[in-house]
């Protein structure tokens, strides 16, 4: 269905009102095979019950053979409960996964004619939404790195740096953690740290790494153990200044993380660590999906509907 439309403009004449949303949202998620998000069964039936919005009113709810309760597409999803319309809903998610660098809550608040908190909800669903559950294992030669992200000290203001006089964990400027990892010519996994040690390491390795690939990085001492886990580990020492050796580098690493802090820095200018990651996952989606068009994106990325629904409570509460 994607085939529709190429561009925004064609996306927004398409979804021209909400019984086209929801149906091109059924067979996005279903693919013509309705499921209970309560319980999974495929047994159901069309009741009486009609949406409120007049321009689905011939449209029905479904309710489940199995656990007796009733659902539609949009349950279990980020556009549940939302008085949002879906063809805004639709226009957002094409601008957060087309854009290169991400789009920012007061530019989509003005292109859409939402409040800017209202945008900064829907841009934070739509990241939820692109998290991958069940990621494939990298393999072959990958590249694994680490960064900070966060204010130099010596540019915040005053009261702030007062808030800081201790540093954390991490002995940099109460910068805040991201290791990634990336196959070349192929994915970024990438995951924001609460603590960058030994066992923390271990874990995002031995989770999002394939045991036979050949791992490059640089001579940072974490990195020491991959040897001991079965990992082919070779390294590159930036500290005297050799940064190729043969087909060992990280520089495919280094160049995913110039996107995600010119994003960072250009469009959102900063980050709150207690979002961090929803960020990291924005860009990884971004970064995994750069060899399709726009619109197939926005196929895919529809495809992840029924991922996560996130409430605002949960949003600010965490």
């Amino acid at each position: 269905m994607q085939s529709q439309f190429t561009n925004l403009l064609q996306l927004q004449r398409y979804f021209t009102d909400e019984l086209v949303c929801v149906q091109y949202l059924e067979q996005s998620r279903w693919a013509g095979n309705p499921f209970c998000p309560h319980c999974g069964s495929e047994h159901h039936y069309r009741t009486k019950t009609r949406f409120k919005s007049p321009e689905l009113k011939d449209y029905k709810d479904f309710r489940c053979k199995a656990c007796d309760k009733k659902y539609t597409v949009l349950t279990g999803t980020i556009y549940e409960s939302s008085k949002i319309p879906l063809k805004t809903w639709f226009a957002a998610v094409y601008l957060c996964t087309a854009h290169k660098k991400g789009i920012s809550s007061h530019q989509l608040a003005r292109d859409l004619g939402i409040t800017q908190k209202t945008a900064w909800f829907v841009l934070h669903r739509v990241r939820a939404m692109l998290q991958e559950n069940s990621p494939e294992l990298l393999q072959g030669d990958v590249e694994i790195d680490e960064t900070f992200i966060g204010g130099k000290e010596l540019n915040k203001h005053k009261s702030d740096r007062a808030k800081n006089k201790k540093p954390n964990s991490l002995r940099t400027n109460n910068k805040t953690a991201v290791i990634g990892a990336v196959e070349r010519d192929g994915k970024i996994m990438v995951k924001k740290l609460d603590r960058l040690g030994a066992k923390a390491m271990r874990e995002f390795v031995t989770t999002n790494i394939d045991d036979s690939a050949n791992i490059h990085t640089d001579e940072f001492g974490g990195y020491n153990q991959l040897e001991r886990l079965g990992y082919n580990h070779q390294s590159v020492r930036h500290g005297v200044g050799e940064y190729v050796r043969g087909d060992v580098h990280t520089n495919t690493i280094e160049g995913a993380w110039s996107l995600l802090k010119r994003g960072i820095i250009g469009i959102y200018h900063s980050v709150s660590p207690k979002h961090l990651h929803r960020y990291c996952v924005e860009f990884e989606y971004r970064y995994n999906t750069r060899k399709i068009k726009d619109a197939e994106r926005f196929a895919d990325a529809l495809k992840k509907t029924g991922n996560t629904r996130l409430p605002y409570k949960l949003l600010i509460a965490e």
